[in-house]
């Protein structure tokens, strides 16, 4: 039976198309996936996100047992309210998932997973943490709101007391504050201005309700995914798994290496794949003739099948298709066609992200790409 999140009545309420994700009744959208893309990239979009896990990590040997467990260091967290994205690996530097790691207090961690991972993450972190002074808790009792787009912070101030108003208005990015507990951190899947609200479950559909009050636009699953590509971010179960490491997943610069004597999971054989050579690359490609880039169509270079798409879709920002691909290391960068019902059209080699803000302007910039 598929699990429902505290706000699915919501969901329901607002005509939300409601779809199976990795077990739960989750909102696709709300009657118009495109509509909900432009009021993130424009104004305010509020999501529910509370399908994705919360585990706390607390004792006297977290911070030890994260710089094993997490490819990135958190030794970076220096302070309590600071966050960090990274990779959690297997002994091959697989991608077990990416996550997001928090530091709340002096020895206490609280890490937000992704929904299909709950279980083998739960798992391997149980196995790892065997050897350390640490207690792991899951969290099912929170829920998780994200409120993301360039008005975000000012239509959630009027919600929050103002002390904590003032607090959120003033952090930086990966920036988190703790209240009553709610955990609210400058964090979020879209490449806009927004904020995660980590926050009881019970609290979660007043929230809702308030933010829809001050105008914020629900959104479902394919405005997120849309939004998301555009920001150059990896779809766990798409763009990278178990089977695809970091340097192969255009997640390089999660893997912290400055420390030589810290040892974590799949340092060995990322070391070695570095200096061996990666064989695969992700990149991004563009296609600014009609039609619509998806998910596993062929990549050809030279008249060879180099790879294949892992995420492809249209742009509602852009007004093309784009897509992600991973491809064979030392493919040459042109020309370069993807497969379509038996037809090679051309598309181009886009750098990622696909969208780069310009803060100063306020407005997006269009990639450069190469033909």
């Amino acid at each position: 039976m598929n699990k429902k999140t505290p706000l699915y009545d919501w969901h329901c309420r607002l005509g939300g198309q409601m779809i199976d994700f990795a077990g739960w009744l989750m909102p696709l959208n709300y009657g118009s996936q495109i509509a909900e893309h432009r009021a993130v990239r424009q104004s305010a979009g509020l999501f529910d996100v509370s399908h994705m896990g919360v585990i706390d990590v607390r004792g006297a040997d977290s911070a030890a047992f994260l710089r094993y467990a997490l490819a990135n260091d958190i030794k970076k967290l220096d302070k309590n309210g600071k966050a960090l994205y990274s990779c959690l690996l297997n002994a091959r530097g697989g991608i077990i998932d990416d996550l997001i790691v928090y530091r709340l207090e002096n020895e206490f961690y609280r890490l937000v997973i992704n929904a299909s991972r709950r279980s083998a993450d739960w798992e391997w972190l149980q196995q790892l943490s065997a050897a350390y002074r640490v207690h792991l808790q899951a969290l099912p009792e929170m829920a998780i709101v994200a409120i993301q787009g360039p008005h975000s912070l000012q239509k959630l101030s009027p919600i929050l007391d103002s002390s904590l108003s003032a607090a959120v208005n003033a952090l930086r990015p990966f920036g988190c504050v703790v209240q009553d507990g709610w955990q609210i951190s400058r964090t979020g899947y879209t490449g806009e201005q927004g904020v995660e609200v980590i926050l009881p479950a019970t609290d979660a559909p007043s929230f809702w309700q308030d933010l829809l009050a001050q105008g914020v636009q629900p959104c479902g699953l394919g405005a997120r995914d849309t939004l998301r590509l555009e920001a150059g971010f990896n779809l766990y179960g798409a763009d990278m798994d178990e089977t695809t490491t970091p340097l192969e997943s255009h997640l390089d610069w999660t893997v912290a290496w400055l420390d030589s004597k810290r040892n974590f999971v799949g340092r060995e054989a990322l070391a070695k794949q570095k200096q061996q050579g990666v064989t695969r690359r992700l990149i991004g490609l563009s296609m600014t003739e009609p039609g619509v880039l998806r998910n596993h169509q062929c990549v050809w270079i030279n008249q060879e099948n180099v790879g294949e798409i892992t995420s492809g879709g249209f742009s509602p920002t852009l007004g093309y298709a784009i897509a992600m691909a991973r491809i064979a290391a030392d493919s040459v960068n042109s020309p370069v066609f993807i497969e379509r019902r038996g037809q090679m059209i051309p598309v181009q080699i886009t750098p990622l992200p696909f969208l780069k803000h310009n803060k100063q302007e306020g407005k997006y910039e269009e990639p450069c790409v190469s033909q």
